[in-house]
């Protein structure tokens, strides 16, 4: 995996000093499975996200008490002013358009629910860990992805900012399979570009934040994938200003090691190729850490999920249900 080694824990540990052993790692490494994110890959999980999903739910509306019932009426925001045509609702005559031209115009509507979704996807350097699988990187990429999916599938519209150790990817939310395209594909690139950097600290959290608000509408959603390591200084209160314009959803990605982490020495490799050992102990209460943050999010209104690294897309795909649910 990338490494221990700026991996972002919290280590409770006597480091012993760091053996380095063999030569560089060679530059194909970043292509074994669980390292390299495949834009094909997550361009696959769309099937994996609709399944058991039918055509019909996307006209359905949740009701409290598990009730379903279709959506009615025609929506309450204007869309278009066409010519009348028969069979169209005498109360939807445009009176103005009518006067103006001397003939029929009816104003069309949609619905006013239009889910436009941002997917914030962390690949800062401590993303880049992992000891099960995958690295932590790699499965919040495989979530917001199945997310993504589900949402383009509904009719929503999805966009994409990537954290990095540079700049920032952005791209602005779309609709339809093209925009999945788009959001899948700079995943992967902006991936490859966080594995072959040599940055080692995280850059604040914060202006990601910042970016959404400006690719989002009152209303709109923000899905956050990270394991909120090192988050800044300002994120904080940054997210409690958000939160009141903006609805944001967590997926805390975690670790194994993070929450069970057995007393003992553990090897580790870094990108640079350097190879040490490092002794751990065990820590009081580990397992509770990310719950915790989870608490702390629903206490500020910020619901989210945990998404164990190990577990992979057939055990998140129940999990983003539930999520799609909540937007």
């Amino acid at each position: 995996m990338r490494g221990i080694q700026g991996g972002g824990c919290e280590w409770d540990a006597e480091v012993s000093p760091p053996v380095m052993t063999g030569s560089p790692a060679p530059s194909d490494a970043f292509q074994a499975p669980g390292i390299h994110l495949s834009g094909e890959t997550l361009m696959g999980l769309r099937h994996l996200a609709r399944r058991g999903v039918s055509p019909s739910s996307r006209t359905l509306a949740g009701l409290p008490g598990g009730i379903v019932t279709k959506k009615r009426g025609r929506g309450s925001e204007p869309d278009d002013v066409r010519l009348w045509s028969e069979g169209d609702d005498m109360r939807f005559i445009d009176r103005n358009a009518t006067a103006r031209t001397g003939e029929l115009h009816v104003r069309t509507h949609h619905d006013e629910r239009d889910r436009a979704v941002v997917l914030l996807a962390d690949f800062r350097p401590s993303m880049l860990f992992g000891t099960r699988r995958a690295l932590r990187s790699v499965a919040a990429a495989e979530a917001l992805a199945l997310l993504g999916w589900r949402v383009v599938g509904d009719g929503g519209r999805v966009g994409l900012i990537v954290a990095g150790a540079g700049e920032p990817v952005v791209i602005r939310p779309g609709g339809g399979e093209r925009a999945m395209i788009a959001v899948t594909g700079a995943m992967a690139q902006a991936h490859a570009v966080a594995l072959g950097t040599s940055a080692k600290d995280d850059p604040p959290l914060g202006a990601m934040l910042t970016l959404a608000r400006s690719l989002l509408p009152s209303g709109g959603h923000l899905v956050m994938a990270t394991a909120l390591d090192a988050p800044g200084a300002d994120f904080d209160s940054l997210l409690t200003i958000l939160a009141e314009r903006l609805s944001i959803r967590l997926l805390l990605v975690s670790d194994a090691f993070e929450r069970i982490r057995m007393p003992g020495y553990y090897p580790f490799a870094t990108p640079d190729g350097q190879r040490g050992t490092i002794q751990a102990t065990r820590r009081e209460n580990q397992f509770r850490a990310a719950d915790d943050r989870l608490a702390d999010m629903h206490r500020r209104g910020i619901e989210g999920l945990r998404i164990d690294v190990e577990s992979g897309p057939e055990a998140y795909a129940p999990l983003m249900e539930r999520l799609d649910a909540m937007l």
